[in-house]
């Protein structure tokens, strides 16, 4: 049985992961920010723990409720959107909202994560998006929500070097049928998941560093 930890799981894809993990037998320790979204976790049977990965105070005490954890997979899921083109220029509190999530609460929990699945040779993945790719961008549609992916693309890359024990990728779930995706999006979040958890299982230390879309494909470095 491998350990598993999802960090934002109350719902969506981080939701489904913690289904289709627990449906395949596997120890996992999820993470929510309320009452509600614990309750949900609990109720898959996942171990739930109260986080909130925007509150830089919430976050400070991830590593002591992991004492002695080795983690197997460790995911970053939680994220946020703003739809804003670059016709508008994003307030300071839009701008600390998508960053403090999207980037910010990703750096503060590499640190505490990253030792526990290095313990087990083991996967981190943050939850990103082919939005961030800037090659091939086709407009200025999320240009924040595009700009905090890439930006935590970096995060991920850069942090493969401490912790060469572990393997460090960035994943992309395609566009997928969420709150934040839409109802008309191709893709369900069963198909995603399932997708990206065939993924995780196939990261090779060549992978390290990279974005890797849910079917597969890999997008390479940055």
């Amino acid at each position: 049985m491998s350990t598993v930890l999802i960090m934002g799981a109350s719902r969506g894809i981080g939701l489904e992961f913690v289904r289709q993990y627990r449906e395949a037998g596997e120890r996992v320790i999820a993470t929510a920010r309320d009452d509600q979204g614990l309750e949900r976790l609990r109720a898959l049977g996942a171990e739930p723990l109260r986080l909130d990965v925007g509150q830089p105070t919430s976050v400070s005490a991830l590593s002591w409720q992991l004492d002695g954890e080795k983690l197997d997979v460790a995911l970053y899921v939680a994220g946020v959107i703003d739809r804003a083109s670059a016709a508008s220029p994003p307030t300071q509190p839009t701008f600390d909202r998508v960053m403090h999530t999207n980037v910010m609460g990703a750096m503060q929990v590499i640190p505490q994560v990253l030792p526990l699945v290095e313990e087990a040779g083991g996967v981190f993945g943050a939850l990103s998006s082919a939005m961030s790719q800037i090659g091939s961008v086709p407009g200025s549609n999320s240009w924040l929500y595009r700009v905090s992916k890439a930006a935590l693309n970096m995060a991920v890359s850069s942090a493969r070097f401490d912790y060469p024990k572990a393997r460090l990728v960035a994943l992309d779930p395609g566009w997928v049928q969420t709150d934040m995706g839409g109802g008309g999006a191709p893709l369900t979040a069963e198909a995603s998941v399932r997708g990206l958890r065939a993924v995780l299982a196939s990261v090779t230390p060549e992978d390290n560093g990279r974005l890797i879309h849910h079917d597969g494909r890999r997008a390479g470095h940055w």
